[in-house]
């Protein structure tokens, strides 16, 4: 990621992270699939 990446493109990262399993644990998992969605509630306004 960088400063160039779109907010889709960081959702995309999130979702394939949380797909995939690539988090620390449970609680990492969480946090992330968190971000997404407060992320997406942001872009819909």
């Amino acid at each position: 990621m960088n400063k160039e990446n779109t907010l889709a493109e960081l959702i995309e990262v999130l979702n394939k992270k949380i797909e995939n399993n690539d988090v620390n644990d449970s609680v990492h998992k969480i946090k992330l699939m968190t971000a997404r969605d407060v992320i997406k509630d942001i872009i819909r306004g």
